[in-house]
């Protein structure tokens, strides 16, 4: 049986889209990686620009409710307090994480401002996944 991955957030709009994509260009064979919200409200273009900016393309993912997904993940990581809350129940076989970050679509500023935001994201996530993923040995 392959380990799953769930990333989950209020929106599954821009850090669970990122984290999914990141996830899946560093996991081993084998490894499913699915991101959802508890109030899907669609991909923000800026994630898709700072993943692309990162030589990676997410423009075909799309926002999902959590209860669209079927069976249990192995690993399931929170990356806001809201979701964090309001799936406490959400089971995973072997641990459920918390890795609170801010919203990179609550930025304020410029285009520019607001693009370098969600580029801190994707770097913040990235660094975690990579200290992460070789401790429960699904390092590609």
């Amino acid at each position: 049986m392959k380990a799953r991955i769930l990333f989950l957030c209020t929106g599954n709009s821009a850090r669970s889209q990122m984290a999914e994509g990141l996830a899946r260009a560093l996991v081993a064979g084998g490894v499913e990686v699915s991101s959802a919200g508890t109030r899907p409200a669609g991909v923000n273009p800026l994630a898709v620009a700072a993943m692309r900016d990162r030589g990676l393309d997410i423009s075909a993912h799309r926002s999902k409710h959590v209860d669209e997904l079927q069976g249990e993940f192995d690993y399931v990581i929170t990356l806001c307090d809201s979701a964090a809350q309001e799936c406490p129940t959400l089971p995973a076989r072997c641990a459920r994480l918390h890795w609170g970050l801010p919203d990179p679509a609550a930025a304020a500023g410029d285009a520019a401002a607001r693009l370098a935001c969600f580029a801190q994201i994707r770097d913040d996530l990235e660094r975690r996944l990579r200290l992460w993923l070789p401790t429960v040995g699904l390092m590609g």
